[in-house]
């Protein structure tokens, strides 16, 4: 075994050498050990400068240095961002491509550990001293080490670590300890710091226990990436292997004219991808999805999963329009012949359709029917679409308080579907239908999301263009859909949703109005429905008004309709049982078809004045209602008593009442402690 040069020694040799300072060649990211041979990059000023003095220096000698981590790596260094341990190298071989940094091959030769540094026209120079490894262990020991260190090299290359030949077999046979360690630790593959640490150790015994550390952690890594190299080659090999077959299976089948049912189904999808007029990245995604498919054996629960998806990009209707027919004449009889009165909500409309029929590419405004239940607004809907020859899809969004019952669900969920808006596309089988979302005004909103941000998004004519369903995950068109919102009342709306509708209010119906609607369209429609020839019965006017004043209180007609179907499932029970049934249904009958009024039919005219009641008016949903207030007055000690149904308001305007009644006192006559003596009840029924 050959011991490291002793410090005497290395001081002949460089006396030798005439060197007392050589030009640095700082590096980055790397550490040159002695006896190792390796090329480096060298691209900056200062670093061709020193290249270039030692290439015309005798020996070809110049000392490599590594900058600290940290430090620039596109200027030249300064001498406080260097190392103080370098080794002293001789450039081997030089080569300079065209545009393109030095290439040069350099050999370490001693470890240096540096007294000065100065820089002198543009090139780095540093004064230096031997740093000789001291022999502080015993050989027997030292043969140990190098024998474990030997081993782990071997175990090293037979997990797959790459080495020059003409290495390994030098570190095999060498027997100089120092060329050994060096050799061994320029070929780890560990951080700058720790190859810095062993350049920097100067006990043998401490640089080869740490370089067998080094060794060791680096044959951990080495066993978990063979390990893991080992498993990836397994599965590609297992995967190859199938994919050949199923290949050469395909290719038997399609000789012999003959297909099994998977492969025929990927076939169909192919095909039907092609013609359903898809977008070019939605079809890419989709035959993307369709290849994974044909790779996945039948059995995996994946499939279904796949192919649910693909059936809903197919099924949506990418190119699918129907023709705009925009009549103005004929919207107008549509509208006459199926809603009474609303006159201001028809002209609102037509002058929207004529709008539309004139610039048929405007995005034109979204509306809102806004009006109590029951007056029309969804058939008013379907008028539109019937008047404009589109197909009509209403959704409901009463009660909807999750985020993805508008955007849908993402696919890594189990059980995962679009969105409301999204399935009714699919449904109607159109990209420009009339669509209208009921109860808008109903949303909700918990730790879900808020549903009506996420239509924000499809009611934005900038925006929906390009419509996101998390299912899809891809885009879908909404511009050409016309929506229609209809709501209660507005005050649940969020602004920002306010904000991209057109309101229309839809009043309430008079009782008038009521009248002719049961007489035109009620009437004759339950009276169908129940199997009755339309000389069946007759109901009278006044019987009408009588259903619309005692039995229904609302500002549409439902309830009026249920009123009327009463009638007519009883004349239809007594023709079905062969009894006879009355022809005229006059106001005096209703009692033993409805039972006995629900409401008061109102306060009639009075006959004289009457001391302590007033009529106030109240307006409804419904309409308008006569409001009795009664006051009556005892002894007592000036309290105020307020019962009924009273809000706030008209609490406070009692208050009121009675502040103005004690102001006035003397000018009415009363006592001045008049309203100390009596107590006040005010009572609305």
């Amino acid at each position: 075994m050959v011991w490291p040069q002793d410090p005497e020694r290395l001081m002949k040799t460089l006396s030798a050498l005439l060197l007392e300072e050589a030009p640095v060649l700082p590096v980055h990211d790397y550490v040159l050990f002695p006896h190792a041979v390796a090329p480096l990059l060298v691209g900056r000023p200062g670093s061709v400068a020193a290249v270039e003095f030692a290439m015309e220096s005798e020996g070809n000698w110049l000392l490599v240095l590594t900058q600290k981590p940290g430090t620039s790596v596109d200027q030249d260094p300064r001498a406080r961002d260097m190392y103080r341990v370098g080794t002293l190298a001789r450039i081997l071989q030089v080569d300079q491509p065209p545009d393109s940094p030095y290439r040069v091959l350099v050999q370490g030769h001693l470890r240096v550990n540096i007294t000065r540094l100065s820089r002198r026209e543009g090139i780095l120079w540093a004064s230096f001293t031997p740093f000789p490894i001291r022999k502080n262990v015993e050989e027997v020991k030292a043969t140990a080490l190098l024998r474990r260190l030997r081993e782990g090299l071997q175990r090293a290359l037979d997990l797959g670590k790459q080495l020059p030949s003409q290495l390994v077999d030098r570190l095999m046979e060498t027997q100089d300890l120092e060329e050994f360690g060096f050799l061994l630790a320029w070929t780890l593959s560990v951080s700058v710091e720790s190859r810095q640490a062993l350049l920097e150790i100067a006990d043998l015994d401490a640089f080869l226990h740490r370089l067998r550390v080094e060794q060791e952690r680096e044959l951990d890594i080495l066993a978990v990436e063979a390990e893991i190299e080992e498993q990836v080659r397994q599965e590609m090999a297992h995967s190859q292997r199938e994919y050949i077959l199923r290949e050469r299976l395909k290719a038997i089948q399609e000789e012999l004219g003959m297909m099994d049912e998977h492969t025929e189904d990927i076939l169909q999808l192919r095909r039907q991808i092609e013609a359903s007029g898809m977008p070019k990245e939605v079809k890419e995604k989709a035959l993307r999805e369709v290849s994974r498919l044909e790779k996945m054996p039948p059995t995996v629960p994946e499939v279904t999963v796949v192919r649910t998806y693909l059936d809903w990009l197919i099924a949506m209707p990418w190119d699918k329009k129907t023709e705009d027919k925009v009549d103005i004449k004929r919207a107008r009889e549509i509208l006459d012949s199926e809603h009474y009165g609303l006159e201001h909500v028809k002209e609102r409309v037509l002058e929207f359709l004529a709008v539309r029929k004139l610039t048929p590419k405007t995005k034109g405004p979204i509306l809102c029917f806004v009006g109590p239940p029951g007056v029309g607004k969804t058939s008013v809907g379907r008028s539109i679409a019937e008047a404009m020859g589109r197909k009509f899809i209403r959704i409901s969004l009463g009660g909807i308080r999750d985020e993805a019952e508008i955007r849908g669900h993402r696919r890594t969920y189990i059980g995962a579907m679009p969105g409301r808006i999204i399935q009714a596309m699919r449904q109607v089988g159109v990209k420009n239908p009339v669509f209208m979302m009921d109860e808008v005004d109903k949303l909700g909103v918990d730790f879900r999301g808020d549903p009506s941000a996420a239509l924000l998004e499809a009611l934005d004519p900038e925006q929906n263009k390009e419509f996101s369903d998390h299912y899809l995950e891809v885009s879908f068109d909404l511009s050409d859909v016309m929506f229609l919102l209809t709501a209660n009342v507005l005050d649940t709306v969020p602004p920002a949703l306010r904000d991209r509708m057109e309101v229309i209010e839809f009043p309430g119906y008079t009782e008038e109005d009521k009248v002719e609607i049961a007489l035109r369209f009620l009437l004759p429609k339950q009276m169908e429905g129940h199997g009755l020839r339309p000389n069946a019965f007759r109901l009278t006017e006044e019987a009408v008004r009588r259903i619309i004043r005692e039995y229904t209180r609302e500002a549409g007609v439902r309830n009026l309709e249920r009123s009327i179907a009463a009638i007519c499932r009883k004349i239809a029970r007594r023709i079905a049982e062969g009894e006879r049934h009355l022809k005229v249904i006059r106001p005096s009958h209703l009692e033993d078809f409805l039972g006995l009024p629900k409401f008061s039919p109102g306060l009639e005219k009075e006959a004289e004045d009457m001391v302590g009641l007033a009529n106030g008016l109240a307006y409804t949903p419904a309409g308008g209602v006569l409001l009795p207030v009664e006051v009556t007055l005892m002894p007592g000690k000036g309290n105020l008593l307020l019962t009924g149904l009273m809000g706030e308001v008209m609490k406070e305007s009692a208050q009121a009442a009675l502040s103005y009644a004690r102001s006035r006192s003397e000018q009415w006559g009363l006592p001045r402690d008049y309203f100390e003596k009596v107590d006040i009840h005010i009572h609305v029924p």
